[in-house]
């Protein structure tokens, strides 16, 4: 029977993520803590709430943002920022904890050799959106919880020629062990059970640059779009699926089952 074996949460849009031993999964069918902030950049994309990626400090753009780890406390509200396991930035979501985080996180980016950052002031200040509550920061605005089939990672790592391709780089939710190599893609309009959650299949997920940056040194390293078109005959590249809620919310384990129906 397929089965979860990893959970992740990413509190701040396009930065890394929170291993979980459980997700909450909200009536409205996002996971609690998870895209609650974000870095966003002086664009001309009116408003505070949900806008396209571009227009944050993300991974797609910055890859170097691999090499910072986060922790976020939700209850009380204070992120916390490390960098080669050192302290980086600390601070809440008060107008002096955002302007502190602000500043460590500018610094930072216009020092890398390739960010958006770079050569373009017009793009700052920074800003540090989000109630810490909220999530609305999704690639999606419809917010969808994202999944895929280790099968599908150890398939992919052999084309591309690395047995131990990670991952972080798929920015996922729930990793499942147990499906057959790209069984998941198949999954369009069905529903899924995961322990006492149910979903449905909303479309399989098109990737973008982001994969390509190596979790560990902040690289772009791999032609992992390249690879899923090439090898695959893949139209556009496409890994792991996106879920909506089908029925209530709740809470999924590691350890769960995983079970697939027609609808």
């Amino acid at each position: 029977m397929p089965q979860v074996v990893a959970l992740n949460r990413y509190p701040v849009k396009g930065f890394t993520p929170e291993a979980c031993d459980a997700l909450t999964i909200l009536a409205d069918g996002r996971i609690a803590g998870d895209r609650v902030l974000a870095f966003r950049m002086a664009t001309d994309v009116p408003g505070d709430g949900w806008a396209p990626k571009p227009n944050f400090l993300v991974l797609m753009n910055t890859p170097g943002l691999a090499l910072l780890k986060l922790r976020y406390d939700q209850a009380g509200r204070r992120l916390a920022i490390t960098h080669n396991s050192a302290a980086f930035a600390e601070g809440g979501l008060d107008p002096q904890g955002r302007t502190q985080l602000v500043a460590a996180v500018t610094k930072y980016a216009v020092a890398l050799k390739e960010s958006p950052l770079v050569g373009h002031p017009e793009r700052l200040p920074l800003r540090l959106l989000g109630d810490g509550e909220t999530p609305q920061f999704h690639d999606d605005p419809t917010g969808r919880i994202t999944l895929h089939g280790r099968g599908s990672l150890a398939s992919l790592g052999t084309a591309i020629g690395d047995e131990t391709l990670n991952e972080h780089r798929f920015r996922t939710n729930i990793s499942v062990e147990g499906l057959a190599p790209w069984e998941e893609l198949g999954w369009s309009g069905r529903r899924v059970r995961i322990g006492g959650v149910l979903f449905s299949v909303a479309r399989p997920l098109i990737r973008c640059l982001a994969t390509q940056a190596n979790p560990l040194s902040g690289e772009r390293d791999l032609p992992v779009l390249a690879t899923l078109t090439e090898s695959f005959s893949q139209e556009r590249p496409t890994f792991g699926v996106a879920l909506a809620l089908d029925g209530s919310g709740g809470v999924i384990h590691v350890g769960d089952e995983v079970t697939v129906s027609e609808r």
